[in-house]
């Protein structure tokens, strides 16, 4: 049977808790045609983070690898187009707090998902679920993960769609911080899942 591997966020900076984690969990062991999803959950950590999916790129040898992160604050699910060569931002949960770094100084300036992101979105919206595509995916750990990711996919042949997702905030997320935009949990799983199927009904080809 072939993989995807799904990755989340454990919680982070004001965040008490990450929708992504519970996503994550929910989904690992399903199946979608002949794949399986494997459910992973990486560290809030500039350093430790990019070690530990490279470790399951290896590990799992998924055939699609995708990522998912809470962008608390937006409204609709937002599939990434690129990710760039930056990491800066607020501390992460180790306190660490890059500054204008290149995430490879010796990488490119940037890498485009190879997941079909606009099909993605047309999916979702057709089945009534709020979604666009985000021209960026910031410059902290989830566009540091995108860009891993797809290094990491171009590295060994290039023919593993890689990419990322983020998604709103939760209910419980909205209740605890006012005024955010927030998706019930069910929703939340139910457009990742559209987003899953849209990529295997895809059969990994690249399209945007």
């Amino acid at each position: 049977m072939k993989k995807i591997l799904l990755t989340g966020f454990e919680p982070f900076l004001s965040f008490s808790l990450n929708p992504t984690m519970q996503i994550v969990k929910e989904l690992h062991g399903e199946t979608l045609n002949n794949y399986v999803i494997e459910g992973h959950i990486l560290p809030v950590d500039f350093n430790k983070s990019e070690v530990e999916l490279v470790k399951l790129l290896d590990t799992v040898k998924p055939d699609i690898h995708i990522s998912l992160g809470l962008a608390g604050g937006r409204s609709k699910v937002t599939p990434e187009r690129i990710a760039i060569n930056v990491k800066d931002g607020d501390a992460d949960n180790e306190g660490n707090k890059p500054q204008d770094e290149a995430i490879d100084p010796n990488g490119r300036e940037g890498y485009f998902s190879t997941l079909p992101i606009r099909a993605m979105v047309d999916a979702m919206n057709e089945a009534g679920y709020p979604a666009s595509i985000s021209n960026t995916a910031g410059t902290y750990l989830c566009n540091n993960i995108m860009y891993v990711g797809r290094k990491y996919a171009e590295e060994h042949g290039g023919t593993m769609p890689s990419g990322f997702i983020h998604i709103p905030a939760s209910h419980e997320l909205a209740i605890e911080h006012g005024r955010i935009p927030s998706w019930s949990h069910q929703d939340l799983v139910a457009a990742i899942r559209i987003c899953l199927e849209t990529t295997v009904n895809f059969g990994g080809m690249k399209h945007d």
